[in-house]
């Protein structure tokens, strides 16, 4: 209301000057009277005190009270058994109260009007009781104002008031909703241990000095969007029992929210905290909403726990995190975060997925936890990071670093700085804490260490650099299905070897496949894709000194440019002769097999057709000359004679055994032969050899270090 303007009510006037100040005292009239309880002549005001009695409703508003005035208007109203003033409706719109203004131990039986009154000293309402709505909306509290042990039974309304000194609320109960929404504060508030029953608002209020809710209790929502607290803010051991709503909320000093329950949601959503936020040891039962928020100092969630949904998408961590004990009973949401300097995340128990797709980190980091899932799908480190991980399945698709990561297995549960173990109850104990990869694809491996891991289900087409790729410890891959497949004709017999998740999905996705291939829920990479990936593992295995692992993905390179599409007919032809002799050189009993194979053929046709019937008996023919003279001899051998008769004896199988054990060493045996023989023996000194080097090469691989 402008100064300039009379009021709504009929007004004293007194002092009205037309040209300085023509409205002149706003005081409400005495009723039956012309002037204010101010002005008002003294035996006029006695009598009208006279006439008041306990409980009685009284209308001052704009009026002006002194100590002496307000002492003989509540000593009026003072009820003979509690000794305290009992008020009925009491209305104090505009009233400016210029001492101290005592109303401790007060009881309001009707509605408090204070809206807009000025209170020039300490406003007293310890202990005070408002039984009907309390109103103090764009109220002016320009030194202390003490609501200590207050109880408001229904609204309180402080909208748009001004608190220059300090405010306390200490203990004080709210059993109706209690606005503060755009109320300065701009000495400390202190709302210790006080109990909101109904919904509270804070919106858009600035606490320019400390702000105290330590063990306070939000029984219903609690709103403070938008709000700035410009100095200290303690909400410790808080209990808030329904939604609590800090969107846009700026917190420019430390942010105390230890030991705090939220038992329903509680909304963080772009709010700003320029100093530390301190959540240790908080209770999130609702979920926990951060997204957009801007951590500036530190952040500090260590042994928090999160019973539903943690989203913290887009928040910017500027400082120093710390989530170390922390546990997330439901999923913990990360997407697009960004860590400009955290050092170290972690550890932590994740009992859903931790989300940490599209976030970035500045700087080194260690992220350590169990977790069941952990998804980093383009996610980017800028510096050195190391991931230890248990029971966790890790998506590490298009992730993007440029320097050295590591991944690795913890085998033990994470030891904290006391020494004890992290607890890791919320997770089944009957799970495996081993830690699997689900996917690598548009990873550059350059710098890429895997150490421990289970990749049977790793997805890796598409990833860069593969060859660099480093694997320490015991990092197992998938398996072929072993055994003879009598699905089709004819059987198929697949070996046991290391084989990729994605040549699984490739052979299930074909028609008649054998059972035991694993099928893939979407588009199966083919062998075109296949091949280069199994070629650059396999310098990867091979520049790490594991020359059997080399081998399984050099058979499975070779496999998939068998089956590829793009080769001409003659090389895949070449290739099938070379899988079906010895398995690309790396399956010796299949070359031993097609030896024995060879050599039983050899000695059969020996025996049949390459022995001849006899051993072919030297001629030895002399010539004397007349008169004597040197005597001339010619030596001669008949032909071999083609075997007739039984050709299947005992001499004759020891010759060509005899014949076909010097093949394979690509020696002649020296033994007569008929001309099918000669061919015989040339054929298996030509073949035979080869499937012994075949078998050699294979042993070979297979105990090479």
């Amino acid at each position: 209301m402008s100064t300039s303007e009379p009021p709504d009510w009929a007004h004293c006037a007194q002092d009205a000057d037309p040209a300085a100040d023509p409205v002149g005292c706003r005081g409400i009239h005495v009723p039956g009277h012309t002037a204010c309880l101010a002005h008002l002549a003294d035996a006029d005001r006695d009598a009208y005190l006279a006439g008041l009695t306990p409980g009685a409703s009284i209308d001052h508003r704009g009026t002006t009270f002194t100590e002496p005035l307000l002492t003989a208007l509540l000593d009026a109203l003072r009820a003979p058994a509690s000794g305290h003033p009992h008020l009925g409706a009491a209305r104090f719109e505009s009233a400016t109260f210029q001492d101290v203004a005592r109303f401790e131990s007060t009881t309001f039986q009707g509605a408090a009007l204070f809206e807009s009154t000025t209170f020039e000293r300490d406003a007293l309402f310890e202990s005070a009781t408002f039984q009907g709505a309390a109103r103090f909306e764009s109220a002016t509290f320009q030194d202390d104002a003490r609501f200590e042990s207050a109880t408001f039974e229904r609204d309180a309304w402080f909208e748009s008031a001004t608190f220059q000194g300090a405010a306390r609320f200490e203990s004080a109960t709210f059993q109706g909703d209690a606005w503060f929404v755009s109320a300065t504060f701009q000495g400390d508030a202190w709302f210790e241990s006080a109990t909101f029953q109904g919904a509270t608002g804070f919106e858009s209020a600035t606490f320019a000095g400390n702000a105290e809710f330590v063990s306070a209790t939000f029984q219903d929502a609690v709103w403070f969007e938008s709000v700035t607290f410009q100095g200290y803010i303690g909400f410790g051991s808080a209990t808030f029992q329904d939604a609590a709503r800090f969107g846009a909320a700026t917190f420019q000093g430390d942010a105390w929210f230890e030991s705090a329950t939220f038992e329903r949601d509680a909304w963080f959503e772009s709010a700003t905290f320029q100093d530390a936020a301190r959540f240790r040891s908080a209770t999130f039962e609702g979920a926990a909403r951060f997204r957009s928020a801007t951590f500036q100092g530190a952040a500090w969630f260590e042994s928090a726990t999160f019973q539903g949904a943690a989203r913290f998408e887009s928040a910017t961590f500027e400082g120093a995190t710390g989530f170390r004990s922390a546990t997330f009973e439901g999923d913990a949401w990360f997407r697009s975060a960004t860590f400009v300097e955290a050092d170290e995340f972690g550890p932590l128990v994740c009992a859903g997925r931790l989300v940490l797709s599209g976030a970035r980190f500045g700087g080194p980091v260690t992220l350590s936890g169990a977790m069941r899932r952990l998804e980093c799908r383009r996610t980017r480190w800028s510096s050195t990071a190391e991931i230890r991980l248990r029971y966790a399945t890790v998506d590490f698709a298009h992730a993007v670093f440029e320097y050295p990561l590591t991944i690795a297995a913890e085998p033990d549960p994470f030891m904290l700085t006391d020494g004890q173990p992290l607890a890791e109850d919320s997770l089944p104990s009957a799970y495996d804490p081993g830690v699997r990869v689900a996917s690598l694809r548009g990873v550059d491996a350059a710098h890429l260490v895997l150490a421990d891991l289970d990749l049977w289900e790793c997805l890796f087409t598409g990833t860069v650099h593969l060859d660099q790729l480093r694997l320490e410890g015991a990092c197992t891959f998938n398996t072929a299905p072993t055994g003879m497949h009598w699905r089709r004709w004819p059987p198929v017999r697949f070996t046991e070897r290391r084989v990729l998740a994605e040549e699984h999905h490739w052979r299930a996705s074909r028609p008649g496949a054998v059972q035991g291939w694993v099928p893939s829920t979407g588009r199966a990479a083919g062998p075109l894709q296949l091949a280069p990936v199994y070629r650059a593992l396999r310098k990867a295995f091979e520049d790490g000194k594991h020359e059997p692992g080399a081998a399984d993905f050099y058979y499975g390179e070779m496999e998939m440019r068998r089956h590829a599409d793009d080769i001409p007919h003659s090389e895949k032809g070449l290739l099938t002769a070379y899988w079906a002799l010895s398995g690309y050189g790396l399956r010796a009993s299949r070359a031993l097999a097609w030896l024995g194979t060879a050599m039983l053929l050899t000695i059969v046709l020996l025996m049949a057709f390459g022995l001849a019937q006899d051993d072919p008996k030297q001629t030895a023919t002399g010539t004397v000359p007349a008169g004597g003279g040197r005597v001339t001899f010619e030596i001669d051998k008949d032909d071999p004679q083609n075997p007739s008769g039984n050709r299947f004896t005992g001499e004759r199988f020891e010759k060509a055994l005899n014949v076909t054990l010097n093949s394979v060493v690509f020696r002649s045996s020296g033994q007569d032969l008929t001309t099918a023989g000669t061919y015989i023996e040339m054929t298996s000194r030509l073949t035979e050899p080869v499937l012994l080097g075949l078998a050699v090469l294979a042993i070979r691989n297979r105990v090479k270090r």
